[in-house]
């Protein structure tokens, strides 16, 4: 069995940082063989503070605390920034702050951030494993936040949208802040916000590439450049829209001329935009942005599908808490009706009222017992599958139909056929007597409804 933890030890190796005493006890408690190493971690921390020469470099205990009282200031971020302190220190402050040695990094200047800071930084751009990507302030000379390429989750590259000249932004999630599946108990003060920054078409200008780049084509674009950079990083490709994936139906105002692989709506008062990627399905640009990876998708389904926009809502569940939540994307275009449901069905992500089944299937459980009914229309495996939105197309269509139909009802074709039939079956005629008129009262009266009046002869 591993030894127990040794809190108490911990505690007091480090009483002035909770936030290394939460994230010590949370890796104990995921694997509890660490429990041994932190124990002589703290107990070595106990022997420094005892000698006290090897910690304070043979400064007096004053100038220790000084020294102390200045690093700790250091860390803690100032009242009017964001969270970015939070960032390095959960993903690596060392490593992200620490000196890059020059040569072991790409840089471009005055770039436009928007998450987790609206402001101009220098981007660096990690080429060693343990290295990353940070904003510098050009400013202050200090890195204000950054991500390791260890704890990246999702790196994409998109168009931005309504733009007369094309510029792109690059989003980067560090693990645990894609804004749908939640970061674990012990590990919530520490999730990361993603990092958003825009850069335009075209060449990088005259002294926005630092030194150390190595060889830069004279034709590679700023996009070109950072999808090698941080694919090289990671080890992996950059995630951008592909039009074999899905093509918006409407055209861009600003470049009719390109087609557009976005889906404007909104998420309650606020608008945005919905990516249909290769990996998933992204809302952005503004807080919070959304990323739903396929695996995180429990299903998909659509409301108030009327004739000029319908609703998109997306349900995932949470592997850490196994609970449901829904997001719902309103006022999405018509236009784009039949391209969305294509992109769902061929990634399977199902309707809603698929969810039990694929859940269950995902557990390998029975699923609910089929009546007769059920299994008959189950029966018909020549037939493909249609999607909910396709049935709610439908359904709008026979409403348009049926009040189309309305006129058609009242008309009458019995007259016609009346003046055809009484000049052919002279027994009629003979025979007519009050029956004969009775008949034609039924007629006269019920018109083309008296075809669906059933006179039982007693």
């Amino acid at each position: 069995m591993p030894p127990s933890p040794p809190t108490a030890a911990i505690d007091s190796a480090f009483p002035d940082r909770p936030d290394l005493r939460k994230r010590t006890h949370a890796a104990i408690s995921q694997s509890p063989s660490l429990a041994g190493l932190f124990g002589d971690i703290a107990g070595y921390i106990h022997e420094l503070r005892a000698s006290g020469s090897k910690l304070t470099n043979g400064d007096s205990d004053e100038q220790a605390a000084k020294k102390k009282k200045r690093k700790l200031e250091h860390d803690a971020a100032p009242p009017n920034q964001s969270n970015a302190t939070t960032t390095l220190r959960s993903y690596g402050a060392g490593a992200i702050r620490g000196g890059w040695e020059k040569g072991t990094y790409y840089s471009m200047k005055e770039l436009s951030f928007s998450v987790p800071q609206r402001k101009k930084f220098t981007l660096e751009v990690g080429r060693l494993e343990g290295q990353g990507v940070r904003a510098r302030n050009a400013a202050t000379g200090e890195v204000e936040f950054g991500v390791l390429w260890r704890e990246i989750r999702h790196a994409l590259c998109l168009p931005v949208p309504e733009k007369a000249l094309p510029q792109y932004n690059f989003v980067i999630f560090p693990v645990n802040s894609d804004g749908v599946n939640s970061a674990p108990s012990n590990l919530e003060a520490s999730a990361a916000e993603p990092l958003v920054w825009t850069i335009p078409e075209g060449p990088p200008k005259s002294g926005v590439l630092g030194d150390g780049n190595g060889d830069v084509d004279a034709d590679e674009t700023y996009r070109m450049l950072l999808l090698r950079w941080i694919g090289e990083g990671l080890g992996r490709k950059v995630v951008q829209p592909d039009e074999k994936e899905f093509v918006s139906q409407m055209v861009q105002a600003h470049r009719k001329g390109e087609k557009a692989v976005h889906v404007k709506g909104f998420r309650g008062s606020k608008d945005g935009y919905l990516f249909f990627l290769p990996t998933g399905i992204l809302w952005a640009f503004k807080k919070p942005l959304l990323f739903f990876s396929f695996d995180s998708i429990d299903s998909v389904s659509y409301t108030s599908v009327l004739q000029r926009t319908f609703d998109l809502n997306i349900s995932t569940r949470s592997a850490e808490t196994d609970t449901a939540q829904e997001f719902e994307f309103s006022m999405l275009d018509q236009a784009d009706f039949a391209s969305i449901d294509a992109y769902i069905r061929q990634h399977n992500l199902q309707d809603a009222s698929m969810a039990e089944q694929r859940r269950a299937k995902k557990l390998n459980i029975n699923g609910p017992k089929q009546t007769n009914g059920e299994a008959a229309a189950d029966g018909n495996s020549g037939e493909e599958e249609v999607g909910e939105l396709e049935k709610a197309a439908r359904e709008v269509q026979e409403m348009e139909d049926d009040e189309d139909g309305e006129d058609d009802e009242n008309f009458d074709p019995g007259s016609e056929g009346e003046s055809e039939g009484s000049g052919s079956s002279s027994e009629e005629e003979d025979g007519g007597g009050e029956e004969g008129g009775n008949g034609d009262l039924v007629g006269e009266e019920l018109g083309s409804e008296a075809e669906d009046v059933d006179v039982d002869e007693e």
